[in-house]
C-alpha cells in the first residue's frame, strides 16, 4: 500500500512539474521564433522564389526544344504540347511560390519550438538546459539555406534529368502522336464528366464529412490517452494537442479538397476516352469513377467494403487501371510476390518504427562504402570523377554506385534469410518496421519485387558479380567496361538467362534514376563524391604533385 501512494505522488509531482516546464519552454520557443523568424522565412520564401522566376525562361525555351526535337511524340502531338505547355509552367510557378510561402511559414514559426522541446530527451547533450537555448538558433537559418538549395537542385538538376530521359530514343519506340478524329469524344466525355462526377462526388464527400469528423477526433483522444500515433514523441505532443483542436477545420479543408478534386476526376474521362481510342469507354468510365472514389473513402474511413455504385470496366487492359485502384487492392498485389500477407503493426512494431532518415543517411553511407571499394578495385576511377563534375557523364557514379549498393543489399538480404532488407550497422527494414506513407509504398514496392525477381532466378557466384558489372555501368555504350573489369564475372552463355539479368540491370538503374530525382538527393550524393575525390587523390598522390593531380582531378 506504501509503495502504491509512492507511485502515486511521484506521478503527482511530475505532473505538476509538468505543467511550468511546458510553460518554460514553450516561452522560449516563442522568443527563438520572434528573433529568427523574420530571417527564416525570407530565406526561404524570397530564395525560392528567386529560384523559380530566374530559372522560368529557361524551363520554357529548353522544353519547347526538347518536345520539338523527341522522337517520343508525332509531329501534331508535338505543336499540341508545345501550345498548351505555358500552363503547366505558369502552375508550377503558381504552386512553387505559394509552398515556399507555406514551407517558410512552418519552418520559421513551428520548427523552432519543437527544436526547443527535442533538446529535452536528445541522447548525448551533456548541458540539456543549454541545449534548449541553442538549439533552433543558428541551426534554423543552416536549415534554411539547406531547403533552398535542395529546391535549387531539384528545380534545375532534376529538371534536367527528366528532360534527357526525353531525348533518349528507344529501339522500336512507336511514337505517341495526336488522334485528331477522337477529340470530339474527348470534349463530349469532358463535359458529361463535369455534369455527373463534380455533384456526385461533392456529395458523396459531404455524405462521409461527419464520419471523418467524429472518427478523426476519437482516434485522436484514444492516440492521446494511449500514448500512440502522433502522441508517441513528446516534441510533438503539443502540436498533437492542437491538431486535435484544428480537427474540425481540416475536415473541412479535406471535404474542399474533395470537392475540388471532383473537376480532376470528371476531366480525366477526356483521357480515358483518348488512351482506349473509344468514347463509350469514357463514358462508362464517368460511372465507375464514382465507385472508385467511394471506395477509396471507405477504406480511408475503414467503413465497409465495396460500393453502391456499379463498377464497370473501361480498360481493355487491367493493367492500366491499376494507379487508380483502391490502396487495399494495390497491397495485395504486391503482397503476393512475397507469398502471404505481413503481420498487422502492433503497438510495440510501432516503437521500433524506423525513421525515414535514419534509412536515408544509410543508403549514402552504403554508396560511400560501395564507391570506395570500387575506386579501389578500379572499377571506377579519377576520369569518372572528372567527368562527374564537369556533367559529361554522370550515370556511372549517380546511377550505378546506388544500382550497385542496392543490387549488394538485396543479395546479402537473399543470403541471410532476411524477409526485408539487410543494410549496413544491421538495419534491417521490412514491411513491419518500415516509415508509413504512399511514398514509401512506391520505393519500398519496386525493391521487394526486385529482390524477388533475383532470388528466384538462383545465380550463381559469377552470375552475381556479372549482375554486379550490369548494375555499375549503365547503357550499351560502357559494353568494353563491362568486360575490362576483371571481378570474376562471367556471363551466363544461355541467352534467355542473360537477357533476364539485363532486364532486372534496367529496372533497377529505372529506379535509382527516379531515386536520384528526390529533393535532397544531389546534396547528399555530392559528399559522397568529395569523399570518394579525397581517396583517390591519396591513392594517385604518389604520381605526380598535388598540383597536377587537382588538374587531372
Amino acid at each position: 500500500m506504501e509503495t502504491g501512494h509512492l507511485g502515486f505522488l511521484r506521478y503527482l509531482f511530475y505532473s505538476l512539474l509538468f505543467i511550468p516546464v511546458f510553460v518554460f519552454l514553450f516561452l522560449l520557443g516563442i522568443i527563438k521564433v520572434a528573433v529568427f523568424c523574420p530571417f527564416v522565412f525570407l530565406v526561404i520564401a524570397f530564395g525560392d522564389t528567386c529560384i523559380i522566376f530566374g530559372l522560368l525562361p529557361m524551363h520554357l525555351f529548353w522544353t519547347s526544344y526538347c518536345i520539338a526535337k523527341s522522337k517520343k511524340f508525332g509531329p501534331y502531338m508535338k505543336c499540341l504540347l508545345i501550345l498548351l505547355m505555358p500552363i503547366p509552367i505558369a502552375l508550377w510557378a503558381v504552386v512553387g511560390v505559394v509552398g515556399s510561402v507555406i514551407m517558410g511559414v512552418f519552418y520559421a514559426f513551428i520548427w523552432p519550438v519543437m527544436e526547443t522541446f527535442r533538446a529535452t530527451n536528445q541522447e548525448g547533450y551533456v548541458n540539456k538546459l543549454v541545449a534548449c537555448f541553442t538549439d533552433g538558433t543558428c541551426s534554423i537559418l543552416w536549415g534554411a539555406c539547406t531547403i533552398v538549395r535542395d529546391f535549387a537542385d531539384f528545380s534545375y538538376y532534376s529538371y534536367f534529368s527528366v528532360m534527357d530521359e526525353l531525348l533518349e530514343v528507344k529501339d522500336c519506340e512507336k511514337p505517341i502522336e495526336l488522334k485528331v478524329l477522337q477529340i470530339p469524344g474527348c470534349i463530349l466525355a469532358t463535359i458529361l464528366g463535369l455534369i455527373v462526377d463534380v455533384p456526385m462526388i461533392s456529395l458523396i464527400v459531404i455524405y462521409k464529412a461527419p464520419v471523418m469528423f467524429f472518427k478523426g477526433w476519437h482516434r485522436l483522444v484514444e492516440d492521446l490517452i494511449g500514448r500512440a500515433g502522433p502522441f508517441l514523441e513528446d516534441v510533438c505532443v503539443p502540436f498533437a494537442g492542437l491538431l486535435i483542436l484544428m480537427w474540425p477545420f481540416i475536415v473541412i479543408l479535406s471535404v474542399l479538397v474533395g470537392i475540388i478534386s471532383s473537376f480532376g476526376f470528371g476531366g480525366y474521362a477526356a483521357v480515358v476516352a483518348y488512351q482506349e481510342n473509344s468514347t463509350k469507354k469514357g463514358l462508362v468510365y464517368i460511372i465507375a469513377c464514382l465507385s472508385l472514389f467511394d471506395e477509396y473513402t471507405n477504406d480511408f474511413l475503414f467503413l465497409r467494403e465495396g460500393s453502391c455504385f456499379p463498377r464497370f470496366r473501361y480498360r481493355e487492359s487491367t493493367e492500366a487501371s491499376l494507379p487508380l485502384l483502391p490502396v487495399k487492392e494495390l497491397h495485395e498485389r504486391i503482397e503476393s510476390v512475397h507469398g502471404a500477407k505481413p503481420p498487422l503493426r502492433t503497438a510495440s512494431m510501432k516503437l521500433e518504427e524506423l525513421k525515414a532518415a535514419v534509412i536515408w543517411d544509410n543508403f549514402f553511407e552504403t554508396c560511400e562504402f560501395s564507391g570506395l571499394e570500387l575506386l579501389t578495385d578500379g572499377a571506377i576511377g579519377i576520369m569518372d570523377l572528372k567527368e562527374w563534375k564537369n556533367s559529361t557523364n554522370k550515370k556511372t557514379l549517380t546511377i550505378g554506385i546506388p544500382a550497385y549498393a542496392f543490387l549488394r543489399c538485396f543479395l546479402h538480404s537473399i543470403e541471410s534469410g532476411s524477409d526485408g532488407f539487410l543494410m549496413r550497422d544491421n538495419v534491417q527494414v521490412t514491411d513491419v518496421n518500415r516509415p508509413e506513407g504512399r511514398v514509401f509504398d512506391w520505393l519500398f514496392e519496386p525493391m521487394s519485387i526486385m529482390k524477388e525477381q533475383i532470388k528466384s532466378l538462383h545465380l550463381q557466384k559469377t552470375e552475381e558479380l556479372y549482375l554486379a558489372k550490369l548494375a555499375l555501368y549503365c547503357g550499351d555504350t560502357q559494353r568494353q567496361r563491362v568486360e575490362a573489369w576483371e571481378n570474376g564475372g562471367i556471363p551466363p552463355y544461355n541467352e534467355i538467362r542473360r537477357a533476364q539479368l539485363e532486364g532486372i540491370t534496367r529496372r533497377l538503374h529505372g529506379f535509382c534514376l527516379t531515386l536520384s530525382r528526390l529533393p535532397t538527393f544531389r546534396r547528399r550524393f555530392c559528399e559522397v563524391v568529395n569523399t570518394l575525390d579525397q581517396e583517390a587523390k591519396r591513392q594517385f598522390s604518389g604520381y605526380g604533385s598535388e598540383s597536377f593531380i587537382e588538374s587531372t582531378v
